[in-house]
């Protein structure tokens, strides 16, 4: 048996126990810094960016042409979900055709910046808003964890554009610097304040879960296609309780970044063990 030696409990907390499944944390492509630090300065002061043409028309269109026969539902449960939005829910287990969105190495490398090693992912969303849908409530992601605020982001999360986002169509509306708010709501004379994303399909909003935004409104006579992936710090519950939700079948043939953001992965020095082994051990047999 591999022996660890601890003498201290700082060094405890910060040591990583696993011999035979090593975190694979950061060993995506790594970007330059220079590439990174204008993404980063745009988190700090205006709590999202935008980055267009990130992913081909082509891959959106296989994208679409994948997703749209997988709805099951025309409508959410609650104005939360919208009542004229579709929603694809367990989206691993239904199709791996957004895989490489979740995995993107830009917002990999994003999210190293801005959490823990081996930080997860906390759900996967294919999101239909269709014509007539009201916008959705203001609200930011990370508030189902209980902390007071100001603080840093507990939870970030993108929206890829499958369609092209316009004011028309339901963009995703944005309060910019809201995420450096306090515990205030936001209030009618910041409704001049919201800012709708108008991107074409193919690219990419990131934004931190402090941060104030919401679905908008669909005055148009087409549906709006989005894919949305949230992102958790490494010691906080994910939304989506993917040890339930995906086979390890569907597991084995993720890639090793997804596999350690669905919860494959220990935050050491032991959080997330399974009989106090690494959860990988479970993909072996």
């Amino acid at each position: 048996m591999h022996k660890v030696i601890v003498e201290d409990i700082n060094q405890y907390t910060q040591k990583e126990l696993a011999n035979k499944y090593k975190s694979t944390a950061g060993s995506q492509q790594v970007m330059d810094a220079v590439e990174i630090t204008p993404y980063i300065e745009q988190l700090e002061s205006n709590g999202y960016f935008i980055v267009e043409n990130i992913i081909s028309k082509e891959q959106c269109q296989l994208i679409k042409d994948t997703v749209m026969p997988l709805f099951e539902y025309d409508s959410g449960r609650n104005n939360f979900e919208g009542f004229k939005t579709q929603r694809l829910y367990a989206t691993f287990e239904k199709t791996l055709v957004c895989n490489d969105l979740v995995d993107h190495p830009l917002v990999l490398n994003i999210l190293d910046q801005l959490f823990n090693p081996n930080y997860l992912l906390s759900q996967l969303q294919v999101i239909n808003i269709l014509p007539g849908e009201a916008q959705q409530p203001l609200h930011y992601d990370d508030a189902i964890y209980d902390v007071p605020r100001p603080r840093k982001p507990l939870g970030a999360a993108t929206i890829f554009a499958i369609d092209d986002f316009t004011e028309e169509n339901g963009a995703t509306v944005m309060v910019p610097g809201s995420h450096k708010w306090g515990n205030e709501q936001p209030k009618p004379q910041d409704d001049a304040a919201q800012v709708p994303v108008v991107m074409p399909a193919g690219s990419m909003l990131f934004f931190l879960g402090t941060l104030w935004h919401g679905g908008g409104a669909n005055r148009s006579a087409n549906s709006r296609l989005c894919v949305t992936a949230q992102y958790c710090d490494s010691w906080l519950r994910q939304q989506e309780n993917y040890s339930l939700s995906i086979s390890k079948e569907t597991v084995k043939q993720c890639s090793e970044h997804i596999q350690r953001l669905l919860g494959y992965s220990i935050h050491a020095p032991f959080v997330g063990f399974v009989n106090g082994k690494h959860p990988k051990r479970l993909l072996e047999d």
